[in-house]
């Protein structure tokens, strides 16, 4: 089961939402402003990133500048505290199953959470739209 980690104001998640939709991918939502995420939660996410807290921290957000983080400064036990007391500091939406995960909305990369059938149809399609 895919899940979905969005806030409501955020333009990306409803992007995100309406390309699950669209493909028929069923997905899990939650509402991380209404229900933040606790500890192991953030854990996990990390555990799924390929650079670690650079891929789930949002350096642009007000609350990142206001608090003036040195991330190469913190443990990665400070920063799980800091986001469970901050969630604002992660990017959103997140999208991740059991092995794959994607933070903020980009149409070619969110394409991993297809069937592998489908993408591979898309594929053929593609190749014979090129050949023709």
């Amino acid at each position: 089961m895919i899940n979905l980690y969005v806030a409501p104001s955020s333009a990306s998640s409803r992007k995100a939402r309406a390309w699950l939709k669209e493909h028929d991918i069923p997905f899990k939502e939650r509402n991380i402003k209404s229900k933040p995420l606790n500890a192991n939660e953030i854990k996990e996410i990390l555990r799924l990133t390929e650079n670690g807290s650079e891929d789930i921290i949002s350096t642009r957000s007000n609350i990142f500048k206001k608090l003036a983080i040195d991330m190469d400064g913190l443990s990665v036990s400070q920063l799980i505290d800091l986001v469970v007391k901050y969630p604002d500091l992660i990017k959103r939406p997140i999208i991740f199953d059991d092995r794959r995960l994607e933070v903020g909305y980009n149409e070619e990369e969110i394409r991993r959470f297809l069937p592998r059938e489908v993408r591979i149809a898309e594929l053929h399609q593609l190749e014979s739209q090129l050949s023709s």
